[in-house]
């Protein structure tokens, strides 16, 4: 006897997936892996960078301080070295005024006596007056004769009358060389 059997068998229908949806779903699972890998890892690189570039801010800060420290360092520095050249010129001067009086006033006969003395660019302009012209002649000789003194010559002589008394006014020039 043929028996048929028309209830639904307990075999399931197999269904039949494409190959090409199969590898789709592959490719794209390994896409979505892949991108997911490069992003960890982009992420990290980029956490890195961060870090470093913190790190070179920081160290740049530092280094912009040590910079102007350096830089007052030199502006003093610069400051100091201006200030010891004007001490240093300051001795300097300080002798030539002393030199000056000194050299003039030894060298001063009796008879002679000074009214003003000034300086007009290194050229020293003195005044005074003489009882006679030998006194004055004396005068110029001596300061003629000086090692530190230079270019003296006798600019006016004339003879003038000084509370009733006959003297010399007169009028020299000369340059001082220390």
């Amino acid at each position: 006897m043929i028996r048929i059997n028309l209830l639904p068998s307990g075999k399931k229908k197999t269904v039949i997936i494409p190959p090409s949806l199969i590898y789709g779903v592959i490719s794209t699972v390994l896409i979505i892996i892949i991108a997911i890998v490069i992003l960890i890892f982009l992420n990290k690189e980029m956490s890195s960078l961060q870090a470093d570039v913190t790190v070179k801010e920081a160290r740049l800060q530092q280094l912009q301080a040590t910079l102007v420290k350096v830089q007052n360092y030199e502006r003093d520095n610069a400051e100091f070295r201006e200030k010891s050249r004007i001490i240093e010129q300051l001795k300097k001067n300080q002798i030539i005024p002393l030199r000056l009086l000194d050299e003039v006033s030894e060298m001063l006969p009796k008879g002679v006596w000074l009214t003003k003395l000034s300086d007009a660019g290194g050229s020293i302009n003195l005044e005074g007056y003489a009882f006679s012209n030998s006194d004055l002649v004396s005068y110029v000789q001596n300061l003629k004769n000086s090692q530190y003194l230079n270019n003296v010559s006798l600019i006016e002589s004339r003879q003038t009358a000084l509370e009733k008394t006959s003297v010399y006014k007169f009028r020299l020039t000369f340059g001082i060389s220390l």
